[in-house]
Parts: C-alpha cells; sequence; structure tokens
C-alpha cells in the first residue's frame, strides 16, 4: 500500500468511527468521503475531502495540495459522474458536474477565504483547481 493510500484509510477509518468527525489537520473542517468508479479499472475508489458547502451542492477542489496533475478521484468523476458520498452520519448517491469560468472562480475564492491553504495550493501549480459539485441524485440542476 502506498504512503497516500495508508494516510487515506487511517482517515477514512477515523471518519467513519466517529460519524464523519476527524482530528489532526482536518480537525473541525467539513469533510466528507467520495466514493468514486476507477475510469480504468471500474473498482470503487474512496477518497476523504474537504468540502464547501453551497445551497443543494457540497463542492469538492482536486487540488492535490497543489500538484502539477489532477487527483485520480478527479479522473473518475469525469468519467464515471455518478458517486457516493459519505458527510457526517448521511450516505448517498450524488451526481457531480466540473464547475468552470466565473462561477468555479467564486467557489474556489470562497473556499480560500475559509481554508487559506487553498489559495496556497493554486499558487503552487500553473493548472486551474477543478472545483466539482456533488448534488444528491435526482436533483434537478440549477
Amino acid at each position: 500500500m502506498a504512503e497516500g493510500e495508508d494516510w487515506n484509510s487511517k482517515v477514512i477509518e477515523e471518519f467513519r468511527a466517529n460519524a464523519g468527525k476527524v482530528g489532526g489537520q482536518f480537525e473541525d473542517a467539513p469533510m466528507l468521503l467520495l466514493t468514486t468508479t476507477g475510469a480504468k479499472t471500474g473498482n470503487p475508489h474512496t477518497t476523504p475531502l474537504m468540502y464547501l458547502p453551497y445551497g443543494d451542492r457540497l463542492v469538492v477542489f482536486a487540488s492535490k495540495a497543489g500538484a502539477d496533475t489532477n487527483p485520480d478521484w478527479f479522473h473518475n468523476i469525469v468519467a464515471h459522474p455518478m458517486a457516493t458520498v459519505e458527510v457526517r452520519h448521511k450516505i448517498f448517491q450524488a451526481t457531480a458536474t466540473v464547475e468552470t469560468g466565473e462561477f468555479r472562480d467564486q467557489l474556489y475564492t470562497k473556499q480560500a477565504q475559509l481554508f487559506p491553504a487553498f489559495g496556497e495550493y493554486q499558487r503552487k501549480t500553473t493548472r486551474k483547481i477543478p472545483a466539482v459539485s456533488l448534488r444528491m441524485a435526482g436533483r434537478p440542476p440549477r
């Protein structure tokens, strides 16, 4: 198991054991677990992510801590936009939409204001970090 996978596994275990709460660097941060379908393998992959609540959606950011490539979960969600979301004590199916343009910029700016590390992530890379809206399946987009 790679170092990142081991770290994720520990966060996932803590999240599930404590109704969505985790400690350490993510204490008091809004966290969710996103389970995507592998773009190449078709296998499920679960990733802990911080999110921004925005109206009827939860927005996650493919920051990968400012790396020059998008995280695997982002490639998975583009290939298969249906995902499972675990947030606090709820589990639901969600439809993912990659946000673009001015709306994406507004969402990212808001997240960076709330959590300055996101501003640093964007400064570290030349790619525009994607914002992905997750809506409970069956709800129409606004």
